[in-house]
């Protein structure tokens, strides 16, 4: 193999470590309350992406701390929060959700973070919609 070829392969395998696809996305969010007469569509941004992980198929031979696999999550967020037009005297109206500032690749965690993926659920309004632009 030439110098050149080797050089290559180590820097994409150095930067493939350090690089990756984990960042702030937009992402919509539909809330409603069955008091309320609308659904509020919120723009927000999540951290979605894609982080390297290790294949654990010695996972018989090697301790636990190092079969945990990093996920893209929060390095840093804030939590704005909107009202939901059309509900009672008697209703909370206001809804706080995240937003992500900045995104990191590692552990999750279960303080904000939902960790399990489960099958994928439909995001969407039974009532009429109101669009949130925070």
């Amino acid at each position: 193999m030439s110098p050149f070829l080797v050089m290559s392969i180590l820097f994409g395998l150095a930067f493939g470590q350090t690089a990756s696809l984990c960042a702030p996305s937009e992402y919509t969010i539909h809330v409603e309350k069955r008091e309320c007469a609308y659904c509020l569509a919120i723009n927000t941004t999540i951290c979605a992406g894609f982080c390297m992980t290790r294949d654990s198929n010695g996972k018989k031979l090697l301790l636990k701390s190092a079969l945990s696999q990093n996920v893209c999550t929060y390095k840093e967020m804030l939590y704005q929060t909107a009202l939901i037009p059309g509900c009672p005297r008697h209703t909370i109206p206001f809804y706080s959700y995240p937003v992500a500032v900045s995104c990191k690749c590692g552990k999750c965690n279960t303080d904000y973070s939902d960790c399990v993926r489960e099958k994928v659920r439909t995001n969407y309004c039974t009532k009429p919609q109101k669009l949130c632009n925070m």
